[in-house]
C-alpha cells in the first residue's frame, strides 16, 4: 500500500483538467482504485473543503462530497508530528506534518518550494512514477 498525503491543489488541478493522462488526473485515479490511501486530519478536510467549494471552481457539491467521503473511508486519519522547521507557507505545515506521521508515507504537491526539501515530497509526475515502479 502507498499512503500519501495530497496537497489540495493537487486535487484542484484534477478536477479542473479534461485530460485525463495528466499527472494529477493520475493520481486521483489511483485514490479512487485504491493504489493509493490518502492520510488526512481535520486540518486537511477543512482545507479541502474551503478550496474545493470555492465559487471561482463551480464543482458540483456532490462530486466534492463524494471525494471527501472517500477519502474518510478510505483513508487514514492521522495526527500531526511537530516540525519546528520554517515553512514558506505555514497554511502548509499540517499537509507536511501530517505526512511525518507515517514513515513511508509521500506528500504529493504541485507547490515543491513550500515545503522543505526530502525524498518524501514530490510532484504529481514524480508521485505516479513512484506508483509505476512498484
Amino acid at each position: 500500500m502507498i499512503y500519501a498525503v495530497i496537497d489540495t491543489n493537487v486535487l484542484v488541478s484534477a478536477l479542473l483538467t479534461h485530460n485525463l493522462g495528466v499527472a494529477t488526473a493520475k493520481v486521483l485515479d489511483s485514490i479512487a482504485k485504491g493504489d493509493i490511501t490518502c492520510v488526512y486530519n481535520e486540518d486537511i478536510l477543512m482545507e479541502y473543503r474551503e478550496v474545493l467549494h470555492r465559487p471561482k471552481f463551480k464543482f458540483p457539491e456532490r462530486k466534492i462530497d463524494l471525494l471527501l467521503t472517500f477519502i474518510t473511508q478510505k483513508g487514514i486519519h492521522s495526527d500531526r508530528v511537530p516540525f519546528d522547521g520554517n515553512m514558506p507557507d505555514e497554511k502548509d505545515r499540517p499537509f507536511y506534518e501530517v505526512s511525518l506521521s507515517l514513515e513511508d508515507s509521500f506528500l504529493v504537491t504541485g507547490n515543491l518550494k513550500h515545503f522543505p526539501v526530502t525524498p518524501k515530497v514530490v510532484t504529481p509526475s514524480q508521485f505516479i512514477a513512484i506508483i509505476e515502479g512498484r
